[in-house]
């Protein structure tokens, strides 16, 4: 007795059947856990402020301390090339109807939103926003006291992302975080690390001529107000450190921070001079003795 032959037809229409049964389940469950997603991207973007604002206990902290510490913080919109914050009318005009879902890295794939640095593009980043997002914490007077400024830069591998805090001088650096990156487990990827990230505490962005004077270097030699790099993550570290000086450099925040520091009435040099006292005043007495200079057998 012979076999009956295959209904190809037959096989096809149930394939299809599944298929489309499955892509709608699979449809169905994306659209479901969407506003979920958004809402831990949002979470882990709020929590990495908080952490380069030194703000966040990764041991005690919850979710509902990041929400109730991330009300302190105002969402602003700079305009990088003029260094002023852009209203909400004008932002409509640019296309941009919410300050708050605003994303600067999405912005940079619109022309409209963004320039081509071609060759001056120290960071590797391609484009620059024209806009960019900053997080403003204010005094009880309402001035700023900390400003949290997005930053990202090419490392070895990928694009590192971060958040860079500035103190209410807009020149001493109350912290970093990175969260985003695709830098060599247990060597670049040490840029996360508790222990390097707090080396960045305390440091001066700029000097008296207001030009930046930090950055990261080889891992091992010392330089004033740098940060010594990682053994064996070369390329991260000049990565960390190109981002550095081109987001704190003219292309990026200083005409921004400039504004800020010309409005509080502070100056670099006034800065810097109250920075050096109090190095001065941090030393031991020993050191402060053999620093002191020496007249006729008496200290001056």
């Amino acid at each position: 007795m012979s076999k009956p032959k295959s209904n190809n037809t037959k096989t096809i229409g149930v394939a299809l059947t599944l298929c489309l049964v499955c892509s709608v389940l699979v449809s169905a469950v994306a659209v479901g856990l969407k506003p979920a997603q958004v809402e831990n991207a949002r979470l882990d973007r709020n929590k990495n402020i908080l952490v380069a604002a030194d703000m966040f206990n990764a041991e005690s902290d919850t979710a509902d301390d990041v929400a109730e510490r991330f009300e302190d913080f105002n969402v602003e919109i700079v305009d990088l090339s003029e260094g002023s914050y852009v209203d909400d009318e004008t932002l409509a005009d640019a296309g941009i109807p919410d300050r708050n879902t605003y994303d600067a890295s999405q912005a940079t794939k619109n022309q409209a939103l963004s320039e081509d640095l071609g060759d001056n593009d120290p960071a590797g980043i391609g484009r620059k926003p024209i806009y960019a997002k900053v997080y403003v914490k204010n005094d009880d007077a309402g001035e700023p006291e900390l400003v949290v400024l997005p930053i990202q830069g090419y490392g070895l591998w990928g694009t590192i992302y971060g958040f860079l805090t500035l103190e209410s001088d807009m020149n001493t650096i109350k912290g970093i975080s990175f969260y985003e990156h695709k830098e060599t487990p247990g060597l670049g990827a040490r840029i996360e690390e508790p222990e390097w990230r707090a080396k960045w505490s305390g440091i001066h962005s700029y000097n008296a001529d207001g030009e930046v004077a930090t950055g990261v270097t080889k891992a091992g030699t010392q330089r004033e107000n740098w940060v010594d790099g990682i053994s064996g993550a070369t390329l991260t570290g000049r990565g960390v450190s190109n981002m550095i000086q081109f987001w704190l450099g003219e292309q990026g925040y200083k005409p921004y921070l400039d504004k800020l520091r010309e409005e509080s009435g502070e100056t670099l040099e006034e800065i810097g001079a109250q920075a050096s006292q109090s190095k001065l005043a941090a030393k031991p007495k020993t050191e402060l003795a053999a620093a002191l200079p020496v007249v006729n057998g008496k200290e001056a």
